[in-house]
């Protein structure tokens, strides 16, 4: 699906980091953007920037992702590209100091990262496959969503957010073969250690630190990078039910 002033799209997360990247570059090639986020300021600004639309969005609540995608459609007719990158990564052990890992800690990051990503998935599918194809091959939506290598090489205190991902990862072909017949290519991206909000909030000694942890290039990934990749997979059309790991050949230690 080549990028063009005729699509519309939604990116959730989009108030900052790879979802904002990702909004600027769908802007840039003409794409009317809608941004999902519960940062309003953040995300206002951000959707006034690329000339789009910012609705402010739970993805944990049926409700507000219905009435989110209603609004989006309303602004700027049916998407026919889905990104999703909202999510949330806080730390804690299995157990720790005689305590067991946060049961509602636990609960709230799947429900945030997986769930939520699946309820964007199954409402922005259900809409593009009523759509007219694009295309010869009868192409009718792109979902790109966003897991992390935490999937693979989860470390010490990301147990929940290892779940999260690796549950992203784990239902990406499946849903790929459920939407196959409608014509919607589904992918996710699975990015290493990157220059979100949260990492450069760190010390530049740390951030640097981190960087030398990855064989080439030897530094964080930069959103526009992630972003770059959502474009690919957007024009390629064989680019279907696979996680791609964009990490510069990083593989996490245990800590």
């Amino acid at each position: 699906m080549q990028l063009t002033s005729g699509l519309s799209a939604v990116v959730t997360g989009g108030a900052s980091g790879l979802g904002a990247a990702t909004a600027r570059m769908l802007a840039a090639a003409g794409v009317k953007v809608a941004v999902f986020d519960r940062n309003v300021e953040q995300g206002e600004t951000v959707a006034r920037e690329i000339g789009g639309r910012f609705i402010a969005v739970d993805v944990t609540r049926e409700d507000s992702v219905v009435a989110g995608f209603a609004a989006a459609r309303a602004a700027h007719g049916p998407e026919r590209i889905l990104v999703n990158c909202a999510g949330i990564a806080p730390v804690a052990r299995t157990t720790s100091r005689g305590q067991p890992h946060p049961m509602d800690m636990f609960e709230t990051v799947i429900a945030v990262n997986l769930v939520g990503t699946f309820r964007c998935i199954a409402h922005a599918a259900t809409a593009m496959a009523a759509l007219d194809p694009v295309d010869a091959d009868g192409e009718r939506g792109v979902i790109v969503s966003t897991a992390s290598v935490a999937a693979f090489d989860g470390q010490i205190g990301q147990v929940a957010y290892a779940a999260s991902k690796a549950g992203i990862a784990g239902m990406t072909l499946p849903v790929a073969r459920d939407l196959s017949k409608s014509g919607i290519r589904v992918m996710t991206i699975a990015p290493g250690i990157f220059e979100t909000p949260m990492l450069l909030g760190l010390s530049q000694e740390v951030q640097d630190s981190l960087g030398q942890q990855v064989p080439f290039p030897s530094r964080l990934g930069k959103a526009t990078e992630y972003a770059w990749l959502v474009k690919a997979i957007c024009e390629n059309p064989m680019l279907n039910g696979e996680t791609i790991r964009l990490d510069g050949a990083i593989r996490m230690a245990p800590r």
